[in-house]
């Protein structure tokens, strides 16, 4: 057995079936998550390596040993839906009133229209772009407020914005710290608040990381 469509066109059903099914109760069961995405003629295997490409980029975390429950990150699954649908990608077959309704709610809550759900003119759409991007953000926020070359995560995400996808930011900055460019700090932020925790860094790792500093 194998997909019946693209690879694309499996991600974004997969994709859909998480937001969907993650703003009724927080935690996912597989099966469900199954019988949404799982068409005649395929398996469940057939999804996995997408499953594991969601894990590694913490849009989703299993909570069991067995791995049949599963919660997710909404707003990493948002930007990663979004940017899969504003590509070429267009559905290969029907879609049902549950998935044109579940993307009417996505577009409602990333609160725009169906003429405006297009990437933004700057938008960053490759780590190298986002490296140089992300440099010059580091070094003009550094210099203007005096940060000491420590620079906080969630101030370097928000000056970016949304020329980069939540998803994509936290992929490319940990890249360029595998690169030594730049390192991933822990320590401590007097003011620390729960919005800035979601706007740094979690690694299994590492923890919680809050500051990035520039290596060279």
């Amino acid at each position: 057995m194998a997909l019946k469509g693209s690879d694309v066109d499996a991600k974004v059903r997969l994709l859909l079936a998480l937001w969907e099914l993650g703003a009724a109760n927080p935690e996912i069961k597989r099966g469900d998550l199954n019988r949404k995405i799982v068409r005649k003629g395929e398996k469940s295997g057939d999804y996995q390596k997408f499953i594991d490409e969601l894990e590694k980029k913490g849009a989703i975390a299993f909570v069991d040993a067995q791995k049949r429950k599963l919660t997710s990150q909404r707003d990493v699954v948002r930007d990663a839906l979004l940017a899969s649908l504003r590509s070429n990608f267009s559905f290969s077959a029907q879609v049902g009133k549950n998935t044109a309704n579940t993307l009417l709610q996505l577009i409602r809550e990333a609160g725009a229209s169906p003429a405006a759900a297009q990437a933004p003119v700057d938008a960053i759409a490759s780590y190298d772009a986002f490296k140089q991007a992300a440099l010059e953000t580091y070094d003009r926020l550094n210099r203007d407020y005096n940060l000491e070359d420590l620079v906080p995560i969630y101030r370097l995400r928000r000056e970016m914005g949304d020329r980069v996808s939540r998803s994509d930011f936290n992929e490319w900055v940990l890249k360029m710290q595998t690169e030594d460019l730049f390192q991933l700090v822990g320590g401590e932020m007097l003011d620390l608040t729960p919005d800035k925790v979601e706007d740094s860094i979690k690694t299994k790792l590492s923890g919680l990381r809050l500051y990035v500093q520039r290596l060279y």
